[in-house]
């Protein structure tokens, strides 16, 4: 499965939308109780949908902060390898920052829209001569009623894979 043409086609295909979402809970198990339903935003750029779920709630009854951190990652990090080719790049977490706004009472979806030309010019040229780039994204989180809930703050270490220097 090559993840940036899986979502390039489950932009216009409802069946590889749902095989997109049958595939990611088994390759990100960590992210699999969330219930997250990915949706590649037409224009580019990827939609994470967050339910109001038992599990996703805290204590009083709003879905929990590390549960919106989590969707904001997997957006980011998606939004990122649709421009990138996994098998060529490897992507690792530097940080994440999180601005909380409103209290999420239903149902949220995180968004992040990168623009390709954006990551081609801060990413895919500069590693033509470095051996890794950091590259930040931001991702917005609304709940149904259009609140912001939060933003998030991603960074990435991205790195080609003949590069890296760990162990299997």
């Amino acid at each position: 499965m090559h993840l940036p043409t899986l979502l390039q086609k489950a932009r216009t295909s409802s069946f590889t939308r749902w095989k997109l979402n049958a595939l990611l809970p088994w390759m990100i198990p960590f992210n699999r109780p969330h219930g997250f339903k990915v949706v590649p935003l037409k224009e580019g750029g990827i939609s994470v949908r967050i339910p109001y779920w038992r599990i996703n709630r805290n204590h009083i009854k709003g879905i929990h902060a590390c549960c919106l951190a989590t969707a904001a990652e997997m957006c980011s990090g998606l939004s990122v390898l649709e421009q990138l080719d996994p098998r060529q790049y490897r992507l690792i977490m530097r940080s994440l920052h999180m601005e909380y706004r409103y209290q999420a009472r239903q149902a949220a979806v995180a968004t992040c829209a990168p623009a390709a030309a954006h990551i081609a010019d801060t990413v895919v040229r500069p590693l033509a001569t470095q051996e890794a780039v950091d590259h930040t994204s931001t991702v917005e989180l609304h709940d149904r009623s259009g609140n912001h809930l939060a933003t998030g703050t991603i960074t990435w270490q991205v790195k080609k894979w003949d590069k890296v220097r760990t162990r299997v």
